[in-house]
């Protein structure tokens, strides 16, 4: 029988960006507005976060040509991008199928409070702060904005794509914390407890791997083997700090 998955997928939060930077200095002000010029999706990467991505990139570049990465796809925000091709460069082009951006990679929609510490949320609408405490953040959309639940739905269809596009291949994912979060979510066929409750013990590292192997020998067809959870060495073995940044606009963990 055919295999249906992808040999190899990797998947990477993006570098420390300044909108993680910004957010971090209006909570520890207590500002109710993060403070950044940029819309969220060209939001770049810090100086530090360029640095991650670097050793990340070194990190992939140093495998075995036979274990690296022959397909990228990422979130078309500039952050994830930069981290990316920060990844690509370290690469053999010619050993690659394909290199490209798929918008279902991108940040949760946060609607109208975006930009919003929980302070400014808990100020400016009141109401929809006590809605998400009840209704919990599994499910809780933000007018104009989305719940775990749409994001999910989206990386179902690109799990449809990759099975269908890149089957014994290697693919790399780059995103952000809750696409890491809700594509665990999916291959470990978890449910909402089990979910929120890795979501609360830490948020993942920024250019921290997550990635799952291909195992013919697991259940009845082969699946996808859960083989490294938030793996930051890429980043410890070249001195490289590493940080646990929140994604903007705030919100508690629940």
């Amino acid at each position: 029988m055919e295999q249906k998955w992808p040999q190899q997928i990797w998947i990477v939060r993006h570098g420390q960006s300044a909108g993680n930077v910004a957010r971090e200095a209006a909570e520890a002000a207590s500002q109710f507005l993060i403070d950044i010029a940029e819309r969220d999706m060209d939001v770049p990467l810090s100086q530090l976060g360029e640095r991650q991505a670097a050793a990340l990139g070194q990190w992939f570049g140093a495998l075995p040509p036979e274990q690296r990465p022959n397909v990228v796809l990422f979130s078309p925000y500039v952050r994830a991008r930069e981290t990316a091709l920060a990844v690509v460069d370290r690469l053999d082009r010619d050993e690659l199928l394909t290199v490209a951006t798929d918008e279902r990679l991108r940040e949760k929609e946060f609607g109208i409070v975006d930009r919003l510490t929980p302070l400014g949320i808990a100020d400016k609408f009141p109401e929809l702060h006590e809605q998400r405490r009840h209704v919990g953040k599994f499910y809780f959309r933000p007018p104009g904005g989305e719940s775990w639940c749409d994001v999910i739905l989206r990386l179902r269809s690109v799990l449809d794509t990759i099975t269908r596009e890149y089957r014994g291949e290697r693919v790399l994912i780059v995103g952000h914390q809750v696409i890491v979060n809700c594509f665990r979510y999916l291959l470990e066929r978890m449910d909402e407890d089990a979910i929120l409750a890795i979501d609360r013990a830490a948020d993942v590292p920024n250019c921290s791997v997550t990635s799952y192997r291909f195992d013919p020998a697991a259940g009845k067809r082969g699946k996808l083997v859960l083989d490294l959870e938030n793996f930051v060495a890429p980043l410890t073995s070249t001195g490289t700090p590493v940080t646990k940044s929140k994604d903007q606009p705030a919100a508690p963990k629940a």
